[in-house]
């Protein structure tokens, strides 16, 4: 006979589970009395919505299901942020809700809360335990849902008297995985709709990468001479040095970029969607009338087609595919040369820092960022206007290399690279964070500190929420409102929690003071002191007035 919670740990650890994220509650006292001694790590954080986020980012680090942990009601509510960035950006996460006493349902409890409901539209499945005795087969089918098609969130409510109750119930085997590599026809019909093309454009994207996908999509790529492009916060998928690197598809793309995925034939989509966010809200292509060949590789059959009609559909994970294309390339493929070699040259040429204002260049701090840290850094960030400076400058070398959230969460990046940290200790972590972003989510520099997680916090403070100022100016030129931030003195805070803090005013300062943080060995922020005027790498703040009133004088 064992309790609710222990037949979940047992579950847990028989998926292989190792590391959980937390905030305790007592509505799921018994999964804590599971966890206890059981070999699984369990990261106790500071706010449910950093619970789930490094929950999700866990899966980006690892490919590993993000299991994180909460308390019914207010820590539910608070953790449906992280809900929304795995749904959004196809991450399998399981979160487990605390729930009343299934006797007092509909009774208005203390933080009684229909999951169900409340995350219906948001997981991708939502229930909620009512038979002890269920409890295996449900946790089974928590872990396939999140796992299967197009992964993402599962959230299950578990009850404090399912939790509590003794059962002998056995426990269900984790399912084998399947097993079934792509097939002749399939690898024919895609090498078919290639061997025509006359400007074709490989655009990557989706879950399920690993550092093999990325060495597969390398080999893939210099043995065709394809162009490769990466969808928005994908960048890690191509070493960012490598030939055939064309950009990523994101706010703020390279316009050369742009202008050739619309000047494409053909498409060939591997594990991406290819949303708004990469093709600029649709105007570059139209899913109505593409005007070009579509060739789309997706786990998901319900995703080939829902957006884009393709003249090829595989219903596979990407790597899968990358694999076996890299293993079959056929003699006789056109020469590309040409079309991939100006791609490139259009990216190098993008990735040489324009000046912006100021005595610190964020330009420079990227670029010398991505010259002098390790290849296999790994990078973090939130949502900002700071993070058009990481995506046009800074440079991915292996995978994973980039953790961000499509979705364009704030707050996102320092839950991430703790996560990250803690799952490569050995391996240099940058969180890019602006000072909005960092702000919703800093008081996890506790949980780093608690379990020794070292991140190195790149910090752009210009004083205000720069994404909307930017469109506050260009829409209602002058007329600011609700953008303007306070700051704390942030290396007096990091220096606090037992960290290591700086503040950097000038370009020049940088180098010797992220050489002190990484001698540090403990958690650390570089605030950076931002001219106000720096508002993208492309415009300043007065140039986005004048937009504004030029398009509002007609």
């Amino acid at each position: 006979m064992r309790h609710g919670g222990q037949i979940l740990v047992d579950h847990l650890k028989a998926q292989g589970v190792r590391r959980v994220f937390s905030v305790p509650g007592e509505s799921f006292l018994a999964a804590l009395d599971g966890l206890h001694g059981s070999g699984i790590d369990n990261i106790v954080c500071r706010h449910e919505g950093g619970a789930a986020m490094m929950a999700e980012a866990h899966f980006k680090v690892t490919g590993e299901v993000g299991i994180a942990f909460v308390t019914r009601g207010p820590g539910a509510s608070n953790a449906a942020s992280g809900v929304h960035v795995a749904q959004q950006d196809s991450s399998p996460m399981i979160l487990f809700v605390g729930q009343i006493d299934s006797g007092h349902r509909d009774r208005g409890a203390f933080q009684e809360v229909d999951y169900r409901q409340m995350f219906g539209g948001l997981a991708k499945w939502a229930a909620e335990i009512d038979d002890i005795g269920r409890l295996p087969e449900y946790l089974a089918r928590a872990f396939h849902v999140a796992r299967s098609g197009r992964p993402g969130p599962v959230v299950l409510s578990l009850p404090e008297n399912m939790l509590s109750a003794q059962s002998d119930v056995p426990d269900l085997p984790p399912a084998p995985p399947v097993q079934a590599a792509p097939s002749e026809p399939e690898l024919a019909a895609l090498w078919d709709g290639l061997k025509d093309a006359k400007r074709p454009l490989v655009v990557v994207g989706g879950p399920h990468w690993s550092p093999q996908a990325a060495r597969d999509l390398a080999a893939f790529a210099s043995a065709t001479g394809l162009p490769v492009a990466q969808t928005f916060r994908r960048q890690d998928r191509l070493d960012a040095d490598h030939p055939c690197h064309a950009g990523d598809l994101g706010v703020g793309m390279n316009p050369k970029l742009a202008r050739r995925l619309r000047e494409a034939d053909t498409l060939l989509i591997l594990g991406a969607r290819l949303g708004d966010t990469a093709t600029d809200g649709y105007t570059l292509i139209d899913p109505a009338a593409p005007g070009k060949r579509v060739l789309h590789v997706h786990p998901d059959p319900d995703e080939l087609g829902l957006v884009w009609r393709p003249d090829c559909a595989v219903a596979r994970r990407a790597p899968e595919i990358i694999a076996a294309l890299a293993a079959s390339v056929p003699q006789g493929l056109p020469d590309w040369s040409d079309w991939t070699e100006a791609a490139h040259a259009d990216l190098l040429d993008w990735r040489q820092p324009r000046e912006t204002p100021g005595a610190v260049k964020l330009e420079q701090v990227m670029a010398w960022l991505s010259d002098n840290a390790p290849a296999d850094a790994i990078a973090t960030n939130g949502a900002g206007n700071y993070c058009t400076w990481m995506h046009r400058y800074f440079r991915p070398r292996a995978f994973p290399g980039q953790i961000g959230p499509t979705s364009g969460s704030m707050g996102y990046g320092f839950p991430a690279a703790i996560a990250a940290s803690l799952e490569h200790p050995g391996k240099v972590v940058l969180c890019f964070a602006g000072d909005g972003c960092f702000q919703m989510t800093l008081n996890e520099l506790s949980t780093a500190r608690q379990y020794g997680a070292t991140p190195i916090v790149i910090l752009a403070n210009n004083g205000r929420y720069g994404t909307i100022r930017m469109h506050q100016e260009r829409t209602y030129p002058g007329r600011v409102s609700g953008t303007d931030l306070f700051n704390p003195d942030y290396a007096a805070l990091v220096r606090a929690y037992g960290g290591h803090g700086e503040t950097v005013t000038r370009t020049e300062d940088f180098p010797e003071a992220f050489a002190r943080a990484r001698q540090s060995g403990t958690v650390a922020v570089i605030e950076l002191r931002l001219d106000p005027q720096a508002l993208t790498p492309g415009q300043t703040l007065d140039s986005a007035r004048a937009q504004g009133e030029g398009a509002r004088n007609g």
